[in-house]
């Protein structure tokens, strides 16, 4: 990377850097990462080129001989994002290169704050750095996305800008992708529990993922546990698994969503609560429905979506629906209109 032009603490250049300044700020991912297996799952250097393919979607992750990233490197990014969204919901100016201080980013991911946490945070910049993505994964706003396919680093770049006498980073500079800054700027991003950062196993971190992206605020979801292992990127065998979900279901530690297995493979993913008291909201949505409203409104955060209808839905006098279903799904259809 070339010099950078400002250091941690002074005040961010429009189009050129932006500062990571926002006290816990809301954790967000993207939602590509959260659909896709983009990182390893192993917590040993994978080095194997991973292929996948879903509903048109191609993904080739392509490690660097470090290894893939992981979804604990994952972290790095979903600080990144989540200051850059807090910054855009303020009105304030973003960049795709960000400085960040990197005691700041250990404590908002709940990790340690010792030499082995700066170490190995710095491990996970040269991981995500070296790891080459080539997708034709939709970018964009909903209205107008982008398909092409791309080969891209998950970050462009990174650069130690201040140091203790020690040799320790204190400030760090990193760019990030123009796809995924692409994916920030049209909001293709989803709120993830704070105890996200408490699950230690990395299927248990997947599994949330997952469950965030399609169960989102339905009452549940149902997968097979071939598309499931799909999903996560797990190279192990069915039956190991299989195994290694089971523990996860007897142990219970989900942020937000519960596990329930059921006959024929198939697992059911239940929220542990209803955010709205019965009576008192437009009504649960069938899965159906949101098929349907992802077909009008192609590459959009379908929850998101859910969650500005029924807050339009109380602005607006809290009416009594016949069907919520079809009262969703015409304001889906009015609110896409050009």
């Amino acid at each position: 990377m070339g010099e950078i032009g400002a250091r941690a603490g002074t005040a961010p250049v429009m189009g050129d850097l932006f500062v990571c300044d926002v006290l816990a700020a809301v954790p967000k991912h993207d939602l590509a990462s959260m659909e896709h297996p983009i990182f390893s799952l192993a917590t040993r250097p994978d080095r194997r080129v991973l292929a996948y393919e879903h509903n048109d979607v191609t993904v080739t992750v392509t490690p660097s001989v470090k290894g893939r990233a992981t979804i604990f490197d994952a972290d790095v990014l979903i600080f990144c994002i989540s200051q850059l969204v807090a910054a855009l919901n303020a009105g304030q100016p973003t960049a795709r290169r960000l400085t960040l201080t990197a005691h700041d980013l250990l404590l908002q991911t709940g990790r340690e704050t010792s030499g082995d946490g700066y170490k190995r945070l710095r491990d996970a910049f040269e991981r995500l750095a070296g790891t080459r993505i080539t997708t034709n994964i939709l970018t964009g706003p909903p209205e107008d996305p982008v398909e092409v396919t791309t080969g891209f680093g998950l970050i462009e770049g990174w650069e130690i800008v201040r140091r203790t006498r020690k040799g320790r980073m204190v400030a760090v500079s990193v760019t990030l992708s123009d796809w995924l800054y692409r994916a920030v700027l049209a909001r293709s991003v989803l709120t993830l529990s704070r105890d996200y950062f408490t699950l230690r196993k990395p299927l248990e971190r997947r599994l949330y993922e997952l469950a965030r992206k399609h169960c989102g605020r339905q009452p549940f979801w149902r997968v097979s546990l071939a598309t499931l292992q799909k999903k996560t990127g797990s190279a192990s065998p069915r039956r190991v698994f299989r195994a290694m979900v089971r523990e996860i279901l007897r142990e219970d530690r989900l942020p937000d969503y519960t596990l329930i297995e059921e006959e024929g493979d198939i697992l059911r993913v239940e929220r542990r609560e209803v955010v709205e008291p019965a009576g008192t909201g437009p009504g649960a949505l069938a899965p159906e429905t949101f098929e349907a409203a992802r077909a009008l409104a192609p590459g959009a955060d379908i929850y998101a979506l859910e969650a500005r209808w029924r807050a339009w839905w109380a602005e607006t006098g809290r009416r009594r629906l016949g069907s919520p279903d079809a009262a969703f799904l015409g304001w889906v259809k009015a609110t896409r209109k050009p």
